[in-house]
Parts: structure tokens; sequence; C-alpha cells
């Protein structure tokens, strides 16, 4: 009996806690709300409704003079054709400044301009030119790592991705490629460096070359190799204070043996490659055909019996 009411006490308590603890999520809750609630109104009232219909006839007026610019500078064009280019560079640099134009007028037009636009607008910015600028700061510390590096020099014949001519110029960005077909190739520095590049002078003036000639398995390959080094001893293209070479070897090539000769010489100047090929390859395929020294062919051979003539 003396213990009922010390039971009913620890009922009270424990119950009173248990209220107190589903009680308070439910009143804390409705506060963060009505916290969070001027914030989004904040914002929407940031946005002009008026402004932004207006925004929307500026982005079409804007279109529509951007094509009725295009229009012009192909009519000019067509009309003065020399100087199409500069129309094409001029509507460049004004299309540029349209969209300029037509984002600031918008942004005015859409937003009430204040302290906390202009700070959302320029982390936003901010942003945006990071990402932009990622790749062209990586281009210019690969670039100042070129400078130092040197793995290669302007005036040197290089081949990178396929593409093959002279380096003509080496910027912070990027490098310039004036390939043999007469085609300027920009590569980006970064791309450089983490690409193989092939050098055929590094900034000496003679470069050697490679010319590839094939007889027949059965001809004279003596006279042969001596006629081809001929033609590389008195081309007017070849650069004599280096050693010339002419390489011999049996290989299979569309399902029959043939024997292969790699010339190799230095030609004086980068400049005369393709014409010191050609001089070479001319006098020597020439001389092959004189001497009797014929291409490869499919050769026939008979086994067990005395050999007969292919006309019989």
């Amino acid at each position: 009996m003396t213990m009922r009411p010390y039971l009913f006490l620890r009922r009270l308590i424990n119950a009173s806690l248990a209220a107190t603890l589903f009680t308070a999520p439910v009143i804390a809750a409705p506060a963060v709300d009505a916290q969070d609630a001027p914030d989004v109104a904040e914002i929407v009232n940031f946005i002009r409704v008026g402004g932004v219909l207006v925004s929307l006839g500026v982005i079409v007026g804007a279109g529509i003079v951007a094509r009725f610019l295009h229009n012009i500078v192909e009519s000019l064009g067509q009309r003065f054709v020399h100087r199409r280019l500069t129309f094409q560079k001029t509507e460049s640099f004004l299309r540029f400044g349209i969209y300029l134009t037509t984002g600031a007028v918008v942004l005015a037009l859409s937003f009430r301009i204040n302290d906390t636009v202009l700070a959302l607008v320029g982390g936003t910015m901010a942003v945006a030119v990071g990402f932009a600028l990622r790749d062209l700061v990586a281009a210019m510390i690969a670039g100042v790592t070129i400078m130092f590096d040197r793995p290669f020099q302007v005036g040197d014949r290089v081949q990178f991705a396929g593409e093959y001519g002279d380096v003509t110029a080496i910027g912070l960005r990027s490098v310039r490629i004036q390939t043999l077909d007469d085609n300027t190739v920009t590569v980006p520095n970064n791309k450089v460096l983490t690409d193989v590049t092939s050098c055929g002078n590094y900034g000496a003036l003679d470069m050697q070359v490679q010319i590839d000639f094939y007889i027949g398995i059965d001809q004279d390959i003596v006279l042969a190799e001596r006629l081809v080094k001929e033609a590389l001893l008195t081309s007017q293209y070849i650069f004599l204070e280096k050693p010339i070479t002419v390489l011999l070897k049996q290989v299979v090539q569309e399902h029959y043996v043939v024997i292969h000769l790699r010339a190799k010489g230095y030609v004086l100047d980068t400049r005369y490659e393709k014409a010191f090929e050609t001089d070479v390859s001319r006098r020597t395929l020439l001389a092959l055909r004189e001497h009797g020294v014929q291409s490869p062919s499919i050769l026939q051979r008979h086994i067990g019996g005395p050999k007969t003539s292919p006309h019989a």
C-alpha cells in the first residue's frame, strides 16, 4: 500500500516526458517553414513578369536582326567577291556584339537589379568563366613548358595527329603547322604535350628522307641497289655531308614475295623534301626499266618435271 503513490508519480513523469518528445518536432517544423517562406518570396520579387515577356520579344528581335545581317553579308559577298572574307569577319564581330547586347538587355528587363542580383549574376558568371578558361589556362601553361622544354622549334618539320608540315608559330595557346598541302593547322599546346610528336630535322635545315622501291624476287638485286644509290648521289637536292644508305630485304606483299629497297638520304633543305623524292624516284624507275629490272610479279614454278615456256 505504501508503494502505490511512488508508482503513480513515476508513471506521471514518464507520460510528461513522452508528450514533450513527441510534440517538440511538430512545433519546430512550422518555425522552419515560416523562416524559409520569406526567402522564396524575396526571390520571386526579383523577377519582373512584364520584363520577362518583353525579353522574349527582344530575343526574337535579335534573332531577326542577326538573320538580316547574314543575308546582307551574303549579298555583299556575292557582289564584291574580293571583299568576301572581310565581310564575313565583320559579320562575326557584329553578331557577337548583338549577343552581348541582347543578354544585357534581357538581364536588365527581367530582374530588379540590386546587390543580391548582382552577387548572384557575378557568381554565376565567375563559375562559367572559370570552366571556359580551364582549357585555355592549361594550354598557356603547356605553351610555357614547350618554350623551355623545346620538343621542336619554329621551322621544324613535324608530324602530329596525322598532320605533317612545318611549324610556323609557337604561341602561349597553340602551335600553328603549315602542311605540305598549304593548310594551316592550329593545335592547342596541351594536346602537343600529351600526344606523340615526331620532328624530322630539329633545328637543322637538312632532313633524312626515305624512298621505297620494289622489284621482283628473280631480278638482279645488286644492279638494282647500285642504280638506286647512283640516283641518290646524283640528285641536285642531296646533302652529301651526311651518309646515304640503301637497305634491302625480302618481304611478302599482296600474297607473294618481293624485294624491298629503301633509299635513305638527306635533303639539303626541308623545303625540297617532295622535290627530292620525285627526282630520285623518277631517275631510279627510268634506270631500272632501262636495265631490264622488272617490278614484282607472281612466279609460277613446275615441280617434278621439265620446265615449259608459258608461251608454249
